[in-house]
């Protein structure tokens, strides 16, 4: 069985599988005619990457395929992931968005290193459950793609200012430390409804929420079968979000309800919705350790190989050992350009700061101590831990929540607002019906 980790992000890449198959079987091919599923621009998906997608979906309801919605609007749902992916990844090519093998790799180690086992493992996994690991790959990389895509959409429109993080610390942002997980369920209206669209969406929201009042659905998979938001095949979940970062016309709504409550219909912008608090959770402590460190690094490039840089790095290691200057070696050695002119000097930093690599270095070691040479994508480092403190972050975190509030409030607007467009300015042509 697969690990969760592995299943989660198996779930959400196998949906985006490619398949590299001929449309049409040319003179003489003894293969299936594929049919094609929808046009998106210049490109196509094919019929059998939709089922394939379907399938992979199912499998992983495997035992809960109750909770799927019917067959005509799951295909739809699925579809429309598709359409969304093939756009989102032609977008982040034409931009130069592109994933290295390297990085690749280094982010598959990753999946597998979270689910417990190896590499090796997962592809024995993957293929068991009748995929190809090439094409796993592939679709990591594409996930990778979009993600990347939308933070330089975020990144290149959400700003937010000191002066704003002071106003909205001034209207009380911040004050409430709890943070919520949420989960919706929408039923879409169009721009302009008419009176009888929205009576026919305001009778499905209320024969819905009559579902789960009744305990004939719950909440999750009532959001799988009749949703009509983008998170609907994930159960409507919204993820943990700050009391602030919550619009303010539902954050007294949500205080108001205990974790598995739901809320009466709500009409929005984009429809009715059902909003539920699923957990509440309070942020952890107000101080955190920091640590100052000496670091060194002999980077692996094209002028400096594997072997050479691990040869240096260890002789600048015993020789340290031996009682030579680490200040005085870093400045001539190293090739961190942050910290070289200052002897290898880190500023202060949460271990968490600066990755799990030297986080894994350097928590365990005392004050003065050396840590092992170890490997990044960068090359080869050495460590060398100075001093701890205790930091009290208190302020420092409530300016962060009202900062993140603002943000997060900006970037779903901004990422929404982008899929809309990059949809709108498609040719979509679905084989299927209206997606």
């Amino acid at each position: 069985m697969l690990k969760p980790a592995l299943a989660s992000l198996l779930l959400a890449t196998t949906l985006a599988l490619p398949v590299h198959a001929q449309l049409l079987a040319g003179p003489g091919s003894s293969g299936p005619i594929d049919g094609i599923a929808a046009v998106v621009d210049e490109d196509v998906i094919l019929l059998s990457e939709l089922d394939r997608a379907v399938a992979n979906l199912r499998e992983q309801f495997r035992g809960r395929e109750t909770q799927l919605p019917p067959e005509n609007v799951l295909r739809r749902q699925v579809l429309e992931r598709l359409v969304l992916t093939r756009l989102q990844v032609a977008r982040a090519e034409s931009t130069g968005i592109r994933i290295g093998d390297t990085e690749l790799n280094q982010t598959l180690q990753g999946i597998a290193a979270r689910s417990g086992i190896g590499i090796e493992q997962m592809r024995a996994q993957i293929e068991a459950q009748g995929l190809s690991f090439e094409d796993y790959r592939r679709s990591v990389r594409e996930e990778m793609q979009m993600r990347r895509l939308q933070q330089r959409v975020i990144q290149g429109r959400v700003v937010v200012s000191e002066s704003e993080v002071d106003q909205e610390l001034a209207r009380g942002a911040g004050a409430d430390e709890t943070e919520y997980r949420l989960a919706n369920i929408l039923v879409a209206l169009p721009d302009g409804a008419t009176p009888e669209q929205v009576a026919i969406a305001r009778e499905k929201i209320d024969g819905v929420r009559g579902l789960i009042v009744r305990g004939e659905m719950d909440f999750r998979a009532a959001a799988i079968r009749y949703s009509d938001d983008r998170n609907a095949l994930e159960g409507g979940d919204l993820g943990w979000r700050p009391g602030s970062a919550i619009p303010p016309r539902f954050a007294e709504l949500v205080r108001g309800l205990q974790p598995g409550q739901f809320s009466e219909p709500l009409r929005g912008p984009s429809g009715y919705q059902l909003i539920q608090l699923v957990e509440t959770r309070r942020p952890g402590p107000q101080t955190i350790v920091e640590y100052q460190a000496d670091h060194l690094l002999v980077a692996v490039n094209e002028i400096v190989g594997e072997e050479a840089a691990r040869r240096r790095i260890d002789e600048l290691r015993t020789r340290i050992e031996a009682g030579e200057d680490f200040a005085a070696l870093a400045r001539q050695y190293s090739n961190d350009t942050m910290t070289r002119n200052r002897g290898g000097r880190l500023d202060w930093f949460s271990a968490e700061a600066l990755g799990p690599e030297i986080a894994g270095q350097i928590t365990p070691l005392a004050d003065g101590q050396l840590s092992a040479v170890f490997r990044t994508a960068a090359g080869w480092h050495l460590l060398r831990r100075v001093g701890t403190r205790e930091q009290d972050v208190t302020e420092e975190n409530r300016r962060n929540r009202a900062r993140q509030a603002i943000g997060e409030r900006r970037a779903q607007e901004e990422l929404e607002r982008f899929l809309r467009q990059l949809r709108t300015d498609a040719f979509v042509e679905s084989r299927l019906g209206a997606v």
